[in-house]
């Protein structure tokens, strides 16, 4: 987030896209509720389906799931056809508005339409309203990213932020809300295939020397090669190009999209080790397993969706054999040679300040008195609530062209439906943590397919009776949920149940430059079925 969750009541407007907020972000969503009851804001909500946070929304655009870009790029031809942009921002602070202008130029509100199934009129009031405040404030989450076009579909929401000077004071901004508790800090250290700590390319000679020099190494010992993506990890092992995986707090075999092609790999990999807190569907094709502690029993800071870094306390210690990751892995690579002598947790952050800028005035000890958010240069820095208040990281804020492109697959006779993935309050993710919990898995024990009434009549559905749904990948049978939360045309599905593995049917098309697979679209097909729901 380029903000503070404290300053979303300080927005005048909230455009949400592409974010169950209240089921997904439950905290942040309560900031918004309160901006919008309390402090008078008015929220434009941006979702097919009629989640909770409708309820309190000023406009709720309802659109065709993978038509991002094309209502993105028409508001942004309404606020440039009407003068509503931010001409002293746009020639202060950014560059590439000349080449933006003809690109959007056909966008206009009626072709847009088309598209997205948004009425024309209620894309000019979503453009007016956003242009027209002061402060405006906009949130994503997976339905902005989880695309083959995810890439585009946040150049167009920076495009649209840039246009209309939201960015940099409070109250605006360009607020992702990142999928797990410590996933900012997984990526700030260098939890990707192509940068070190810090988002520093690993092609890039000076940066290789410089970790090089922080870790006692030969400069040439540090590959400028990009590394693999998850998805793209599965088709080498497939090619043959990768032997061995070891996976640490994840679970492909019900979390990657297409598992048919998962297990493929899976059995194919000579070796598999993984290193978890619980058994799960990937440990069991593993050769190793290795127990790992819950955030109970370990030390150490998760960072974050508004980048602040905060201390975690171990409350228990491990149980049986369990032990912390950073005790795993600094074993490992002494049984590999190398001479790595961690002795805590704490002294591992100090490396990693070190080498990380944005880091480098943090400590554990810094921290015992609460959270900071980067960057914090030095020690006596009180940390960044707000980035480019004064300028970009490039210097000016880049205006880009963005083309629409259509989702990789899309309805058709055979498969008329568009299934959509996401999260249900009560579960989270793979369900790992949450469906050990009798209470929650009470609330949510089943796989559920929402499907409205108007589909549901034509295939002949019955709610609650179980369905078979089918994609070009793979099927599943589940209970049907007739609601009208879900449009004519659109399913809904979560992934948090391993008996109706959503992503058996989910497809395995990517982003070209992120490399996220398309979990928001797929195309299928819905039967009833005589044979029960699985548990």
């Amino acid at each position: 987030m380029t903000n503070s969750i404290a300053d979303i009541p300080q927005a005048e407007v909230l455009l949400v896209i592409g974010s169950n907020t209240t089921e997904a972000h439950p905290v942040i969503a309560l900031q918004m509720k309160s901006a919008v009851r309390q402090h008078g804001a008015r929220l434009i909500l941006v979702d097919p389906r009629r989640i909770e946070l409708a309820q309190f929304a000023h406009l709720h655009l309802r659109h065709i799931p993978g038509s991002d870009v094309a209502l993105i790029n028409a508001m942004i031809q309404v606020i440039l056809a009407e003068g509503l942009e931010n001409r002293p921002f746009l020639s202060e602070r950014t560059e590439g508005l000349e080449a933006l202008r003809p690109s959007v130029a056909e966008w206009t509100p009626e072709r847009a339409a088309a598209v997205s199934g948004v009425p024309p009129e209620q894309i000019v009031a979503a453009a007016r309203l956003y242009a027209g405040a002061r402060s405006a404030a906009i949130f994503w989450a997976m339905g902005i990213t989880q695309h083959t076009t995810g890439t585009d579909n946040v150049k167009a929401l920076s495009n649209l932020a840039l246009l209309c000077g939201h960015v940099g004071r409070p109250g605006t901004g360009l607020n992702p809300l990142r999928g797990q508790n410590n996933v900012q800090g997984a990526c700030d250290m260098g939890g990707l295939p192509n940068v070190f700590p810090a988002y520093q390319p690993v092609t890039d000679e000076a940066v290789r020397r410089r970790f090089a020099d922080g870790w006692g190494l030969p400069a040439d010992r540090l590959s400028p090669k990009v590394g693999l993506t998850v998805t793209e990890m599965m088709n080498a092992i497939l090619e043959g190009k990768v032997r061995g995986l070891f996976v640490l707090g994840e679970n492909p075999m019900l979390s990657d999209p297409n598992l048919h092609h998962v297990e493929e790999a899976l059995r194919k990999v000579e070796f598999l080790a993984v290193q978890d807190i619980f058994p799960n569907e990937t440990a069991a094709f593993a050769d190793v397993v290795l127990p790992a502690v819950s955030f109970a029993e370990k030390e150490g800071t998760f960072t974050n969706t508004e980048r602040r870094v905060q201390r975690v306390r171990r409350a228990l210690p491990p149980l049986a054999q369990a032990r912390e990751d950073w005790r795993i892995l600094t074993d490992l690579a002494g049984r590999m040679g190398a001479d790595w002598r961690y002795a805590s947790a704490s002294e591992i952050f100090d490396e990693m300040a070190r080498l990380t800028p944005s880091y480098a005035g943090m400590s554990h000890a810094r921290l015992e008195a609460g959270g900071l958010q980067w960057p914090c240069p030095t020690a006596d820095h009180p940390g960044t609530p707000i980035l480019h208040t004064q300028k970009f990281t490039r210097g000016k804020g880049l205006l880009t062209p963005v083309v629409y492109r259509p989702p990789a697959e899309e309805p058709d006779e055979v498969y008329p439906l568009r299934l959509s993935t996401g999260r249900v309050l009560f579960h989270w993710h793979g369900g790992t943590l949450s469906r050990r919990s009798p209470g929650l898995e009470s609330l949510a024990p089943q796989a559920e397919v929402e499907i409205h009434p108007q589909d549901a009549e034509a295939l002949g559905v019955v709610d609650g009776r179980p369905v078979r749904v089918r994609s070009r990948r793979g099927q599943l049978v589940a209970a049907a949920r007739i609601t009208r939360r879900s449009p004519p045309g659109t399913v809904f599905m979560t992934f948090h149940y391993a008996e109706a593995a959503v992503n058996l049917l989910t497809s395995d098309a990517v982003d070209p430059i992120a490399k996220i697979p398309e979990y928001k679209i797929s195309a299928v097909r819905i039967e009833p079925v005589a044979e029960p729901v699985p548990v």
